[in-house]
């Protein structure tokens, strides 16, 4: 069982900068690749990016591509997602998600492979 518990969110403002971080509970952290989703009002909960057991592989989403980063600490049991050059389009409630995959390369890209979900935290950019 892991628990997940997002921090970081808030308001910004268009250009602006923010770090998301995401903290999960137990000792088995580093065997579980990470990613952030984001759902929007009235959308879909959409992929954003992806890290690695090892945080040697990455993946993002187009939309972000470029102006997000996904990294870890597995020492400290955390996912971080540093966000630059936000706009108003990545206003929405953003999760943290663990997934159990056997090798420590593997990213996982689709909300039906992760295990445990965050309750999330919102973003929101004002224009």
């Amino acid at each position: 069982q892991v628990q997940l518990v997002e921090s970081g969110g808030g308001l910004a403002q268009a250009g602006g900068s923010l770090r998301l971080s995401c903290a999960a509970s137990g000792r088995t952290f580093s065997s579980y690749a990470m990613g952030w989703f984001r759902q929007a009002p009235g959308k879909e909960r959409e992929f954003v990016a992806a890290i690695s057991r090892s945080g040697g592989t990455t993946y993002y989403a187009d939309s972000v591509k470029g102006r997000f980063t996904i990294s870890r600490d597995n020492a400290r049991n955390t996912v971080y997602l540093q966000m630059n050059s936000l706009n108003t389009e990545d206003t929405a409630v953003y999760y943290c998600a663990a997934a159990l995959v056997l090798r420590p390369f593997n990213v996982a890209t689709s909300r039906n492979e992760y295990n445990y979900w965050g309750q999330g935290t919102q973003v929101t950019v004002s224009s």
